[in-house]
């Protein structure tokens, strides 16, 4: 192979791929996936808080998101109205996007992170100036602990 040609093809191979190499991990948005119940309002508040904290949001309605909930073992007593799955973890319920954005740092030994029921001023859950305090459950196949206090 003369020098010309060989120069040519390293040309057309390298090119393409300056093209990923010069790519910000940055610039990809993190995917959760969201099953939740086709007549919930605040759930599609809570996506759309998700959204412009910077997520990719895949939505899936469903009649029967208990199903999915005992699929992927949520205990009782942390279950609230929508289930998300993001980078093996499960999302349940109205938890902050700092709050997920912060797991995904940590990367914590855990099954995921709740906020039990549906407490006011929660994202989803905005009722004008009315909040009240909640936190966000991080649990594991043994147990529970608090991972945030808003």
């Amino acid at each position: 192979m003369n020098r010309r040609i060989f120069i040519g093809t390293l040309a057309a191979v390298l090119a393409p791929s300056g093209v990923v190499l010069g790519a910000s991990p940055a610039s990809e948005k993190t995917l959760i996936s969201v099953v939740r119940s086709p007549d919930c309002g605040c759930c599609g508040a809570w996506i759309d808080h998700l959204r412009e904290s910077g997520f990719t949001v895949e939505e899936t309605l469903s009649d029967d998101v208990d199903a999915f909930k005992d699929q992927h073992a949520v205990p009782q007593p942390l279950r609230s109205c929508h289930t998300a799955l993001v980078e093996g973890y499960v999302i349940e319920g109205h938890v902050p996007a700092d709050a997920i954005h912060a797991l995904l740092d940590q990367r914590p030994d855990a099954l995921g992170l709740a906020v039990p029921g549906m407490p006011i001023g929660s994202p989803g859950m905005e009722m004008g100036d009315q909040s009240e305090p909640f936190e966000v459950i991080l649990w594991t196949g043994t147990g529970t602990n608090v991972f945030a206090r808003y």
